[in-house]
């Protein structure tokens, strides 16, 4: 079983092929989505950036 902090390598592809997936996979609608969402349409880069933090936090 794994710990709740950790993430597995699809969760990471996924946090870099489409950032807001990711983040919607493992916390639903909530806040961290909408954030890494703003961040995607803001930039591409700073919403991977996000998005893994938020996977693996």
């Amino acid at each position: 079983m794994m710990k709740e902090g950790t993430a597995n390598f699809v969760d990471i592809l996924l946090a870099i092929l489409l950032p807001p997936l990711g983040v919607f996979l493992k916390y639903g609608c909530h806040v961290e989505f909408w954030i890494c969402l703003l961040l995607t349409i803001l930039g591409y880069l700073p919403g991977v950036i996000y998005a893994i933090y938020a996977i693996t936090k």
